[in-house]
């Protein structure tokens, strides 16, 4: 059996674990009274952020947008809902371009380790983060994410490479670069923009980023998402929401990789980014203006 092929069995068998934790761990909490009924918003903005994300748009951008302007969940809640929510829809992205793209297995295997070690640790600090400490954090995010977006669109980004792996002292560059990365997306910056322009910088070919990126963030967000499991930092509802919706999109999305368009898409979604980035960030000081009242 390929090397390949045994890291996507494993990654099915982790999902699998993943969601017998999730279920078994809210079903020992659950009340009687309790609605475990999916916010039907929640499927719309899960659906429409899954179907770009496997575009390579990027899906926790989209969602956050989302998730202020209908109010889907608190915002104190929206980076635990994000991770535990879409893990399956990242493992069927990361299934599919990890089986139909060539990748050299070990660059692969050492950046999806490095993210899986940075979301771990990572999710136990913002597990415990206070409402404004996630707006500040989130609408940061948000403005470098615009910010990655404008790079990528304006094509001043790196010259693309052709390598389809790394070794030596690059290899070392990325795994860093890696677990930083797998940190932050625990507060709900995305994995796929930084990620990309790494990939591009390094020297490797951007069509590896697929595979790179999808297969290290389904490997690590279960790692991270069961710290937010335990502390209950994030909204039930709206991640079952996620969990239904987020996979359908992606199985009628990828087939369409080559055939759509995406400029304005991305226009739309960068206006949709920076108001949100701007919203998160008043809403924060407003936070802080009434603790001190």
């Amino acid at each position: 059996m390929e090397p390949k092929t045994i890291l996507i069995a494993l990654l099915v068998v982790i999902a699998i674990a993943y969601h017998a934790f999730w279920y078994l761990t809210e079903r020992r909490r659950a009340h009687p009274d309790s609605s475990l009924k999916p916010k039907g918003a929640a499927l719309g903005a899960a659906f429409v952020a899954n179907f770009f994300d496997t575009l390579g748009i990027g899906s926790y951008a989209t969602t956050t947008s989302m998730s202020k302007l209908w109010k889907l969940m608190p915002d104190e809640k929206i980076p635990g809902t994000l991770n535990v929510g879409y893990v399956l829809a990242t493992v069927v992205q990361a299934v599919i371009f990890m089986t139909i793209i060539e990748v050299d297995f070990t660059t692969l295997v050492c950046i999806i380790g490095a993210a899986v070690a940075g979301a771990f640790l990572g999710a136990g600090i913002v597990s415990d983060f206070s409402r404004r400490q996630v707006q500040v954090g989130m609408g940061t995010a948000l403005l470098v994410a615009s910010a990655l977006m404008v790079l990528s669109m304006s094509g001043r980004g790196p010259a693309p490479g052709v390598a389809l792996g790394l070794t030596g002292a690059k290899l070392g560059i990325a795994i860093v670069i890696s677990f930083v990365l797998g940190s932050l997306m625990m507060l709900g910056i995305g994995f796929y923009g930084p990620c990309l322009i790494m990939i591009s910088l390094l020297g490797m070919d951007p069509r590896v980023s697929y595979p790179i990126m999808m297969g290290a963030c389904a490997f690590l967000m279960p790692s991270g998402s069961i710290q937010f499991i335990r502390k209950r930092s994030y909204d039930l509802r709206t991640a079952i929401a996620f969990l239904i919706a987020g996979p359908l999109a992606v199985l009628i999305a990828a087939p369409l990789v080559d055939t759509i368009p995406l400029f304005y898409l991305r226009i739309l979604v960068l206006v949709v980014v920076l108001y949100t980035a701007v919203r998160m960030l008043l809403s924060a000081s407003q936070e802080r203006a009434q603790t001190k009242a």
